[in-house]
């Protein structure tokens, strides 16, 4: 059985993993260097109250008329979402949109995704080198023991992925996808986001899928 391996647990890594899982039997694993999931749409929460709880970065998530309406009807069926009651100062409603709250943090959904996915989730993992060995990626870490996949998806923004080390430097960018003439699989799905899960990711104060 071949090995997967996303690296970022933030909202394109976990509904990647959660994709991937219902087109393919591969195992999958997640890795992210932060302490939790969650990314660019982490909950930060009190050491002494766990039910105080902020938002870091998207506060609220808006569905527009020609947003796809299923990944907001699954949200909604579990309760990961739910609509945003309370005015907000200066914000434009454009016809036919829609805006959504996490009640239990912005970073509910992204757990949600990867609880789907089933993937092997590891964190503080945070990946230096990724380089070929015998037809498949080494994927090495600041902490722990280098391991072998046979497809790395990268999730995590385009600057953290120029500063990887290895093989991977060599890989020639064509389009949106990084080829290596012999080697496997390795594709910075940040960059053919559209192509693969038709989502959207707006770094303001919210958040909006297609």
């Amino acid at each position: 059985m071949a090995r997967v391996l996303v690296v970022g647990a933030g909202l394109t890594g976990g509904a990647c993993a959660a994709l991937l899982r219902g087109a393919t039997r591969e195992r999958l694993c997640v890795w992210d260097k932060a302490r939790g999931a969650g990314g660019r749409m982490s909950t930060s929460r009190s050491a002494r109250d766990a039910a105080c709880t902020a938002d870091l970065g998207a506060q609220y998530v808006s569905r527009r008329a020609e947003s796809r309406g299923s990944f907001y009807e699954e949200l909604l069926s579990h309760g990961i979402l739910e609509p945003l009651s309370a005015r907000i100062e200066g914000l434009v409603e454009k016809e036919g949109s829609c805006d959504y709250v996490a009640p239990q943090g912005i970073s509910s959904v992204v757990k949600y995704y990867l609880r789907q996915s089933g993937a092997d989730v590891f964190y503080e993992r945070h990946v230096t080198h990724i380089s070929l060995r015998d037809g498949k990626w080494e994927v090495s870490s600041k902490m722990g023991s280098p391991e072998l996949f046979d497809v790395v998806i990268l999730t995590m923004p385009v600057p953290q992925i120029l500063q990887l080390q290895g093989d991977i430097i060599n890989t020639l960018f064509i389009g949106c996808i990084w080829f290596d003439w012999d080697g496997p699989p390795l594709v910075p799905l940040n960059l053919v986001l559209k192509t693969l899960l038709a989502l959207r990711i707006q770094r303001r104060w919210c958040c909006s899928w297609w």
